[in-house]
Parts: C-alpha cells; sequence; structure tokens
C-alpha cells in the first residue's frame, strides 16, 4: 500500500485545524453579548452588591456600585463612570467594569492623557473603529483597559480595567 501524497495529508490537517479552532473568513468584531435570564434579572432585582442592575448592551438603568478599596487609588477614572461590576480573580486580579457615556473618542483621549499624568506608563495599546485596548504600568500596579463602543447606549462605551499589584 502507497502512503498518501504529502499534499492531500497537508490539506487535511489544515483542513482539520481550521474546523477545530473555528476559522473564518469574515473579520468581524465580537459584539458585546446579548441579555441572558440572568442580566434580565438583574435588570428587574437590586444588585446583590457586585453587579449593578442593567442590561447588557444598554444604557445602565441604576446607580453606580462603588468602587472597591483595592482599585489603585491614583488610576484616573472618567468623571460620571457608572461602575457595573467588580470581580476579584486569583493571583490578587482586579476587573472592574464600566459604562461611560463621554463617547469613545472623548473616553479614549482621556485615557491617553489622564493615565501617563498620574504615572502610568501605556504599553501594547491599539485603537480600531469600535474599541481600543493597552497595557499599563506604574511602579505599584500592572493592568489593562478595554473600551468598546456600546451599540445600543448613545454615546456609551464600555471601559473596563484589569489589574494587579507589581510582585
Amino acid at each position: 500500500m502507497k502512503p498518501p501524497p504529502t499534499a492531500a495529508v497537508l490539506a487535511a490537517a489544515v483542513f482539520s485545524l481550521a474546523s477545530v479552532t473555528g476559522c473564518s473568513a469574515t473579520n468581524q468584531h465580537a459584539k458585546p453579548p446579548r441579555a441572558t435570564p440572568y442580566a434580565q434579572k438583574q435588570a428587574t432585582d437590586p444588585p446583590d452588591g457586585n453587579a449593578a442592575g442593567s442590561v447588557t448592551g444598554s444604557c445602565p438603568t441604576t446607580a453606580s456600585l462603588p468602587l472597591p478599596k483595592d482599585f489603585p487609588k491614583n488610576l484616573p477614572v472618567p468623571d460620571g463612570a457608572i461602575v457595573t461590576s467588580v470581580e476579584h480573580r486569583t493571583g490578587g486580579r482586579l476587573v472592574v467594569a464600566t459604562v461611560v457615556r463621554d463617547g469613545f473618542d472623548t473616553t479614549l483621549a482621556f485615557l491617553h492623557k489622564q493615565l501617563p499624568k498620574a504615572g502610568y506608563i501605556p504599553e501594547e495599546g491599539e485603537v480600531e473603529e469600535d474599541d481600543a485596548e493597552s497595557n499599563f504600568s506604574s511602579t505599584s500596579v500592572r493592568g489593562r483597559w478595554t473600551l468598546r463602543k456600546m451599540p445600543d447606549c448613545e454615546a456609551g462605551v464600555y471601559l473596563t480595567y484589569l489589574t494587579s499589584a507589581v510582585p
């Protein structure tokens, strides 16, 4: 029995890998998830202390949660930002999700100007039409912020901070 030709084996391997990884020829950005039953419940029930009551993909409908005590004191947050969730992760990491109603360009300019003023060095960032992100660090904190336009909230953007103390 003859071994299969090399090109056929290579093509089969590429096809198998593409089907396993979900490769797609379209270049689409991930969209914010639509309201799940949990998110819909959060919109009508009082917050449980770590998530503000709002439907994902629309403007927040309740007051902001407080910034957690372990959020870096000098890390700039836009005025009027509504903290929608706080998550403590392993390794001392903290995720704070907010909604800002100043628009994408204004919020992006705020981050580019205010983080360096506060002593944070931006690293490895990128800006696209509907989203932006950047790592940042200081002598005591390292982190990442992400910014995404909200499709169903006029001038609304999701601004998320991930922070951890520098070891």
